[in-house]
């Protein structure tokens, strides 16, 4: 649900998961308003922008306000990442600042995973029981590289259970009708998702519509994550409330964040 009752300027998205979500984990998703970014950065009306990403071009100085604002909805300050469309996993407790990795765990109280996305697909993770969390950067090479299954095997070293179980926040992203990509796309897909082509549909001219949803779905399978919940919103077709790469080119970034209650 989007959560605007006391600052509309500031809505945030929440995950729609209460029936099923830990009573210890908490998670939000911030959107395209309530900051002080302007221009590509800002709101639909070029003001008042909530981009956290610092590596967009975006003035530093409001980049960092944002960051602070980000803060102040959450425990602690969250472990911002720089993220490189990679696999690779790190311990939130123990990241450096600016980290290159595309996801982060935790299994301690109050210490915030956190992703960027404007049109990759953010995935939030929390285990049944709330010993352990996770935010993932989920971009097509990211997914292609297995970083799904790659953090759900990270998470149950940490929590020491290799039975585990967890539930699984698919957050708005690209929807399926406006991700456009190439046969290398698929192919790529299929070397770490078994029957990875049933989320691709071709089109006229040789191309392909992809569900970064439905792969992340069966990437989740591969590790035995069946409860998923899936946010029904494209940031593509969506300005008013997010940022897309694919639409504008130059334009922010959106905070995913995941925590353990204290």
């Amino acid at each position: 649900m989007i959560d605007d009752t006391t600052k509309p300027a500031l809505a945030i998205l929440q995950p729609d998961w209460d029936s099923i979500r830990p009573a210890n984990v908490d998670a939000l998703m911030t959107l395209r308003a309530g900051g002080v970014s302007s221009g590509p950065f800002g709101d639909k009306d070029g003001i008042g922008g909530f981009n956290v990403g610092i590596y967009t071009g975006d003035v530093p100085v409001c980049v960092n306000m944002n960051r602070n604002l980000a803060a102040q909805l959450v425990p602690t300050d969250p472990k911002w990442l720089k993220q490189v469309h990679g696999d690779r996993v790190v311990d939130a407790e123990t990241a450096a600042p600016e980290e290159e990795a595309d996801a982060s765990t935790s299994i301690t109280p109050n210490v915030v995973c956190v992703v960027q996305v404007a049109d990759c697909l953010p995935v939030l993770i929390a285990e049944k029981n709330g010993k352990g969390v996770a935010a993932v950067h989920c971009g097509w090479r990211s997914l292609a590289a297995g970083i799904l299954q790659k953090t759900i095997e990270r998470l149950r070293e940490r929590i020491g259970d290799p039975d585990a179980q967890f539930i699984a926040w698919l957050g708005p992203r690209i929807g399926d009708d406006d991700f456009e990509t190439g046969s290398d796309v698929l192919e790529a897909m299929q070397t770490s998702i078994d029957g990875a082509e049933v989320a691709f549909k071709a089109n006229e001219d040789g191309k392909y519509l992809c569900s970064l949803t439905t792969l992340a779905r069966m990437a989740l399978l591969q590790v035995k994550v069946e409860e998923v919940v899936e946010a029904r919103h494209s940031t593509y077709a969506n300005p008013e409330l997010f940022y897309s790469f694919r639409r504008d080119g130059k334009t922010g970034r959106h905070a995913a964040m995941i925590w353990i209650k204290g």
